[in-house]
């Protein structure tokens, strides 16, 4: 027999049970949801999808309801992006640039005509995209796709073919296909001797990446460490600091194979120093199941020899 206790002893129960939230339905709320994230607002991101205004707010009205928190703060002028909808929004883009790499790999269809090559912003801009002509010349019948991010690529996603990444290594790194060191450059704009000495250079400001240590190391290293040095600007990657350096802000200490090309050319010139060692290089990456597909290995092997050369 059921008493007037125990049914409210289950009603109890009862209200205490979390509701469960409806699961997502559609790719649709997400796609426009991470759109209007990008924008910071629903008309911009209209304008890219292709839809009305009303249309995005919406999908990312009803995404919100799905999901049981707000994405954005509405205002009367604009809108505004809450901390959640920031984490969920870094997430959203990663997958979709992940699944439209997937879809343009499977459109391809052609596995073996075109290669991915991912590898980080800097030694894209100022090594490898320089010289890829000479690797289309060997290999023109490969469509060659360069994605400079950063990020570390999953191999396993099909996003990539091969991946060039910066990192310490070890000497048991059998990836390992260069090994930076760090040498000092400046422009002719501001020495016109073609080997200026440490000392001959005193005088200008030292451009650094991030932190001066290791332009402490090398001053050491070069017993140059007693006199006074300005360090007066610092950038946030190699490359924007070998760019800092060609445009004549300073004297730099960079990776060696960043400024190559502009050493060659003329656009930098190296000081008569020792370069410094450093821990970190280049590695080369693929998958397991790609590893011996021809273009995959054309390319480990195009690369081995261009970085050889320039050593």
């Amino acid at each position: 027999m059921v008493t007037t206790e125990k049914i409210l002893r289950l009603r109890k129960i009862y209200l205490v049970i979390p509701m469960q939230l409806p699961p997502l339905r559609s790719l649709s709320g997400l796609i426009d949801f991470e759109c209007a994230a990008r924008w910071t607002s629903f008309q911009r991101a209209a304008v890219e999808l292709h839809k009305t205004p009303a249309a995005v707010s919406q999908q990312v009205k009803q995404l919100e309801h799905a999901l049981g928190f707000a994405l954005f703060a509405r205002y009367p002028r604009h809108i505004a992006i809450t901390e959640k909808g920031r984490e969920l929004a870094s997430t959203v883009t990663r997958l979709l640039g992940d699944l439209h790499a997937k879809v343009g790999a499977l459109q391809d269809g052609d596995a073996e005509r075109v290669l991915r090559i991912s590898t980080t912003h800097s030694f894209a801009i100022k090594w490898l995209v320089p010289r890829l002509h000479r690797f289309t010349a060997l290999h023109p019948e490969l469509d060659l796709r360069v994605d400079a991010d950063d990020q570390v690529v999953a191999l396993d996603t099909g996003a990539c073919d091969v991946a060039l990444r910066h990192g310490r290594i070890a000497n048991a790194d059998a990836d390992i296909i260069y090994r930076e060191q760090l040498v000092v450059v400046y422009s002719p704009t501001l020495d016109h001797r073609p080997h200026a000495s440490l000392a001959q250079l005193a005088r200008q400001s030292l451009l650094y990446e991030r932190t001066p240590e290791l332009w402490l190391r090398l001053l050491d290293a070069n017993r140059a460490s007693g006199r006074r040095r300005e360090f007066s600007r610092s950038y946030s990657s190699a490359g924007l600091l070998v760019q800092a350096a060609v445009a004549g802000l300073g004297v730099a200490l960079v990776p060696y194979a960043l400024a190559y090309e502009d050493i060659a050319h003329g656009r930098l010139r190296r000081c008569a120093c020792t370069p410094l060692a450093s821990e970190h290089g280049y590695r080369l990456l693929c998958s397991p199941a790609k590893r011996e597909m021809a273009k995959v290995q054309w390319f480990t092997a195009w690369i081995r020899a261009e970085l050889a050369g320039m050593q």
